[in-house]
């Protein structure tokens, strides 16, 4: 039989044992991030995106509805007023850390704190933009993705002479509200002189703008036509595609999904995998990494996509070497 004054000590080193047990069985602190699209909810390229930025999020041990849950939004172009209002309201929310996709968005997020962690991607110019101090130490609550180096302007501009050696006008077609104008525009200038090709900056801020531009550029003998990354031209790429087809006139896009839906030739990186390697520095924010000292990431692969039904559709021959240097050819 136990003696009460064993009895007593017994129970004392149990009781002091149950604070820890108690904590040992408590959930995980439910983290909550932000996520601001520039597209639609039900744009084709919204879905595989955050899918890729959720499942980067998941091998890395956070897991949706378990110790992690995301709150949405959702600012096309179309409504790109209401992008600053997206951003206080969510800011209201107090996230831990937000997902910002484009420069646009990622100002009106800036401009709403200055304390929430934020990761941005598809930004071409964080520095001119005045988002981070350097690539190697951002300095504030902000670091991330950037697009395209400047100079991949003139490996646009190159690739749609090699297609279409004709080539002696080319529209330079961008939204300089949703993207970098300037940030491309002054290496495309560059290396238009020694292709022989006379560059005309064609800005545009809706569909009735694209269907001027391209109308206007297929009344002119030998032109051809570029598109840099922006919200505004991946929103209309369904118009774009339609008109170039229509008109008969070589493009070359920023992005892949414009080849995969008819559009000539893009040269770009893979933005899927953009979100997906955004996880990561959400992942080093949530673990109590400071923005400031994350590098922002550059890209290190770009890929070419060729469509060679439309090249044919255009009556182009595709040179050898752009063949054999494409990461994927559609037929």
């Amino acid at each position: 039989m136990i003696r009460r004054r064993e009895f007593i000590t017994l129970l004392g080193g149990a009781a002091a044992t149950w604070p820890l047990a108690a904590r040992a069985q408590q959930p995980e602190r439910m983290r909550r991030i932000g996520v601001v699209m520039a597209y639609a909810q039900d744009d084709p390229e919204t879905k595989p995106r955050l899918a890729a930025f959720r499942q980067g999020l998941e091998r890395l041990g956070w897991s949706e509805g378990s110790n992690v849950r995301f709150d949405y939004r959702y600012s096309p172009p179309a409504s790109a007023d209401q992008a600053s209002v997206l951003a206080r309201e969510l800011v209201a929310l107090q996230p831990d850390a937000i997902l910002t996709h484009s420069t646009p968005i990622t100002a009106a997020l800036q401009q709403a704190s200055r304390a929430i962690p934020i990761v941005f991607v598809a930004v071409s110019d964080p520095i001119g933009s005045g988002f981070i101090a350097s690539l190697a130490r951002p300095g504030g609550s902000l670091t991330g993705l950037t697009l395209f180096e400047a100079s991949i302007s003139g490996k646009w501009l190159a690739m749609l002479k090699e297609i279409a050696p004709h080539i002696a006008r080319a529209a330079f077609v961008i939204d300089p509200k949703t993207s970098s104008f300037a940030h491309y525009q002054r290496e495309a200038e560059a290396i238009a002189t020694s292709l022989a090709i006379e560059l005309v900056p064609s800005p545009v801020e809706n569909e009735a703008d694209i269907e001027r531009t391209i109308g206007s550029f297929a009344r002119e003998p030998n032109a051809g036509l570029v598109f840099p990354p922006s919200s505004t031209t991946t929103v209309h790429r369904d118009l774009i595609i339609a008109l170039t087809a229509r008109h008969r006139l070589p493009a070359v896009y920023a992005w892949r999904h414009f080849v995969t839906a008819g559009g000539l030739m893009s040269y770009g990186i893979n933005p899927v995998d953009e979100f997906r390697q955004a996880a990561y520095l959400v992942d080093r924010i949530l673990r109590g990494a400071n923005p400031a000292d994350l590098p922002v990431q550059t890209p290190t692969r770009y890929e070419t996509i060729l469509n060679l039904k439309t090249a044919k559709a255009l009556g182009l021959t595709v040179p050898p070497g752009l063949l054999v240097a494409a990461d994927e050819v559609i037929e």
